[in-house]
């Protein structure tokens, strides 16, 4: 055996008894490409997930909503956005958003996850958080059974911005007006130096993990995510990585009464993002080599704090996101019923998925499945 080898067998027993990884090790991992170092790290992945998480593999019944993909940003990544006016641009009405969850429900939805576009006209309503309560007390007076999983960090921020709130004032009138969680997106990598390439007037790394701590200190759930595949090295997944790490030990240690409940990873798809940073990278779509090695090691990485760990369908194709289960994944998504963002990327993973199409993907190699509410 290669000192090389024996080095990464190190780790992983150290990993595997417990101990967190520094990121000089992280990075170590993710820089492997010997076909043992490999399997070694698959493995071990796996096992951390049996002995953390047991054999079942959970999805929830959800529905996207993206209410509108009028924005005033223009991310390096993004398909989506639109101008008011443009070809394509949509806002939708009260009307068709409970028409929406209604269908969702009658299809046996717990869960609607809804997020949109920085839209400046939102502010019409009085004020911009007037609106974004809007949208939450439309779901919920009239379905109060359903759990809203919407609104990330930056949208928090929007809010906030607009209306001259704290971050805190937002989250408090969200939560108390029938928010039960929110989507740790925006997330992209949170490294500032990487943002201002790919979403240079996204709010930078600091106030996304401010915001996130705020939500936990404020009660409510989020999850966590990494965009990863374009411009970005190991050294700077392994860094977001011991941010998301740290995040959630900050919570724990603090007692806060909510944390991270997931952690997602979202490999670029550039078919049909602006032309700069497609170019940049030069693919299309995700390499699911790439994305594998790295969700064994954020398993390995995260270890004991975040301990559910989800790919994306939608992004790899259900045959990727089910070999990402021998790689430490515990939790293979949503339904979804209506997907916008990705798809519109060039994404070949389709818009919904069937419960029993999940259900016998899942009994394919050998694993359980169970469904789950939004926080496990």
């Amino acid at each position: 055996m290669s000192s090389t080898i024996e080095t990464i067998e190190t780790l992983l027993e150290k990993a595997e008894q417990g101990i967190d990884l520094s990121e000089a090790e992280g990075v170590t991992l993710l820089r492997q490409s010997d076909p043992r170092a490999l399997a070694s790290l698959r493995d071990t992945a796996d096992r951390l997930r049996l002995r953390t998480v047991g054999n079942t593999v959970t999805y929830v019944i959800n529905r996207n909503i993206n209410f509108t993909n009028i924005c005033e940003q223009h991310c390096n990544f993004c398909a989506f956005r639109r101008d008011e006016g443009q070809d394509g641009a949509f806002w939708l009405n009260t009307e068709q958003i409970l028409e929406k969850t209604a269908e969702a429900v009658a299809k046996g939805a717990t869960e609607i996850c809804m997020q949109g576009g920085l839209n400046p006209k939102a502010k019409l309503q009085g004020s911009c958080l007037n609106y974004y309560l809007k949208l939450v007390k439309t779901i919920k007076d009239n379905f109060p059974q359903v759990h809203l999983h919407a609104f990330s960090p930056q949208e928090i921020q929007f809010i906030a911005r607009e209306d001259h709130l704290t971050y805190e004032d937002v989250i408090i009138a969200l939560r108390d007006g029938g928010l039960g969680s929110m989507p740790g997106t925006a997330a992209e990598v949170l490294d500032d130096r990487i943002r201002q390439v790919i979403c240079p007037e996204k709010i930078n790394s600091q106030t996304w993990l401010d915001i996130v701590s705020s939500a936990h200190k404020l009660g409510v759930p989020t999850t966590s995510t990494m965009l990863c595949g374009h411009i970005e090295t190991p050294t700077d997944q392994i860094k977001h990585l011991d941010k998301l790490r740290s995040l959630q030990q900050l919570a724990l240690e603090k007692g806060y009464p909510a944390k991270i409940t997931e952690f997602i990873l979202l490999p670029f798809v550039g078919e049909q993002a602006p032309p700069s940073l497609r170019k940049r990278v030069g693919r299309d779509q995700p390499i699911l080599e790439d994305t594998l090695i790295l969700t064994a090691v954020a398993r390995i990485y995260l270890g004991k704090w975040i301990v559910n760990h989800q790919p994306s369908w939608v992004k790899l194709g259900l045959p990727g996101a089910i070999e990402a289960l021998k790689w430490g994944c515990n939790d293979i998504g949503g339904t979804l019923m209506e997907e916008h963002i990705t798809t519109m990327a060039g994404a070949k993973g389709g818009t919904e998925m069937k419960v029993e199409t999940l259900q016998t993907a899942i009994s394919s190699i050998g694993r359980f499945y169970q469904q789950r509410n939004t926080v496990y």
